[in-house]
This record gives C-alpha cells, structure tokens and sequence, in this order.
C-alpha cells in the first residue's frame, strides 16, 4: 500500500516530534503493509515555515534513517498546502511542494470549518498550470458535512479526493464518519490515506480502513486500488482515471453502515 499523507517528517509540525518517533512510525506502516510513503508536513497554514527545500532535505535525512534502522520503506517528499492565494504562483517559487515534488498532484488543506470563497477560481488556476489538487480529508470539513452536494462540484471540475482510514472506521467522530460513508457510496472519495501524525493519537495505518471501505463499497479491488493503483499514478505523475461520482441529495443523513 501507499500512503499519500503522513506528518512523518521530525519536528516539522504537529507530527513526529522527533527521529525515534518517526522511526516507530515507519515500522508501524511497514507491519501494516504501507511500502511508501508521502511526507507531508503542513504549509502555509500561518503557522509551519516549511519550505521546498526544507522539506527535501528532511526527506533524505529521513530516508537514510530508514537505511540504517533497515527499515525497508519508500520515502518521498509532499505537503499539505493550506488554501491560499496563488497557490500556483507559490509552487513554482518553492513555497509550496506537490506530491513528489513534480508538479502534478497537489494535497491541499481547506479549514476545517468552511468552504473557502475563491476556492473554485485558484483550484481553476493550478489546473490551468497542468496541477491537480487533491482536498485533503474533505469528510472533516464542517462544509462538506453539511453540503456533500458542493464536494461533489469539486469532483466534477476535476478535483480528487483524499479519506482518512480513521474517519471511514469511525475514530475521528460519527459525523464524520458519516460523511465518509456518504463519499466512498457516491464515489466522492479517490484515496484513502492514513494522516498519520504519531505513534499513539493516530498511527499510520491504512488496512482496518479498506476494510470498512471494501464493504461500503461493496467490492474489496475498488478499495484496494484506492491504496495502491491511485497513488501509484500520483506518484508517478501520471493521469487518474476515476469512476464517474454519483450526485448526492441535498440533505443530511441519518444511517450508519
């Protein structure tokens, strides 16, 4: 498996506080059956300074401590961009850092209490640039809780999306994991990822939440390739082909799965 999200840089954010620990963190994954992983830290949220260099440098440090520690895992630099404006502009100048550094994918952060006004005109502007963004974790996003309808606007001009594995298995909140149930049936939902940021509060693991979503889906291959075939085309830059989304109704719901 592949995770795209993991804080598992030392000391960059709220994630790994330091190398023991983002050594634990890669047995963690390694045990769970995670091969590579996607480092990335937050950015331009006002709080983290992480620049395109900073985060390429902590990637090789981190990466040679996997070789010594012979911890057989791919390491690979990202980030976790809060919405901005130009975003664009801030890729190219170093400022922000796409997913494997190659200007394709872009993991990007909304706030979690709102869709942001302007959204859809700089998402527009980064895919004019030939980069696709990927909304990180949208089912914790109190907008999208409330509207699923407007995520699926997103889908539809050509935005992927990325589920936390703890959100479908319901650590993270039940209207929350509501939200994921409601994404993976209406094909909202592209790749699920861990968002590690520890060992203990929430460890990179990604099997209990394929699981949960090989059932709501209803078919085990389509959850499987959201860890594994999605990433893969990420990390290598290439076209994601994904099932057409299936417009949701414009009302809460009220079941579990």
């Amino acid at each position: 498996m592949i995770d795209i999200h993991s804080h598992i840089l030392p000391g960059m954010d709220d994630g790994a506080s330091d190398i023991e620990e983002s050594l634990a963190m890669a047995k963690i994954a390694a045990n769970d059956g995670i091969h590579t992983v996607i480092a990335t830290p937050h950015i331009l949220n006002g709080i983290y300074s992480n620049s395109r260099s900073k985060i390429l440098a902590g990637t090789d440090e981190l990466r040679t401590a996997f070789a010594k520690e012979q911890i057989k895992s791919d390491l690979f630099p990202g980030s976790e961009t809060h919405l901005n404006f130009g975003m664009a502009e801030k890729i190219f100048s170093g400022e922000a850092v796409t997913l494997n550094d190659n200007q394709r994918y872009l993991l990007l952060e909304f706030p979690f209490h709102s869709i942001p006004p302007g959204a859809k005109q700089e998402i527009f502007q980064l895919q004019i640039k030939g980069i696709t963004p990927i909304l990180a974790h949208a089912e914790r996003n109190y907008g999208f809780q409330q509207h699923i309808e407007e995520l699926y606007e997103f889908v539809s001009m050509g935005c992927l999306v990325q589920i936390t594995a703890m959100s479908i298995t319901g650590n993270l909140g039940r209207e929350t994991q509501l939200c994921a149930q409601k994404m993976l049936e209406c094909r909202l939902a592209h790749i699920i990822a861990t968002d590690a940021h520890s060992v203990a509060y929430r460890p990179p693991i990604l099997s209990t939440g394929v699981k949960k979503a090989a059932k709501i889906l209803g078919s085990a291959e389509q959850a499987e390739e959201m860890v594994t075939v999605c990433p893969a085309a990420i990390l290598a830059g290439e076209k994601i082909v994904i099932p057409e989304p299936e417009q949701p109704a414009k009302k809460r719901w009220f079941s579990l799965f």
